[in-house]
């Protein structure tokens, strides 16, 4: 295993929600494991898409297939399915997948405070033309 690889005992846990691409037509779907590790490497690594390894498959497909997923919602539902199995062992505490927005500090344009102006700067060709 690679680093920010998923391991197997990882992969089992999520593998069944994926599409089969088995007897379709068309172009096939890349191995959605090996895309999913591309992801997280890109994420994990910080690292633009560009400089993907090849092992991942094209940079372009694996990030048009994370839009994707992100869009429709996906990862939520990777999460909740991951959620509901910790929650069953008892292994999770939903206290701590809770923001209190309490804590979260807004900047005090978010309340309304106007902007600070003052007098405007001179143009250079206004002072060039005195």
């Amino acid at each position: 295993m690679r680093r920010y690889e998923l391991t197997d005992s990882q992969w089992q846990q999520i593998a069944d929600l994926f599409p089969s691409s088995e007897g379709k037509r068309g172009g096939q779907w890349q191995d959605h494991r090996s895309v999913v590790n591309g992801m997280l490497w890109v994420l994990c690594s910080g690292a633009p898409w560009r400089d993907l390894p090849e092992r991942y498959g094209k940079w372009g497909s694996v990030y048009e297939r994370m839009r994707r997923y992100r869009k429709e919602g996906f990862f939520d539902v990777i999460l909740q399915k991951l959620q509901v199995k910790l929650n069953k062992q008892g292994l999770i505490d939903f206290d701590l997948w809770q923001v209190d927005s309490t804590i979260i500090r807004a900047h005090k344009s978010a309340a309304g405070a106007g902007l600070k102006r003052g007098p405007k700067p001179e143009r250079v060709s206004q002072r060039i033309m005195r």
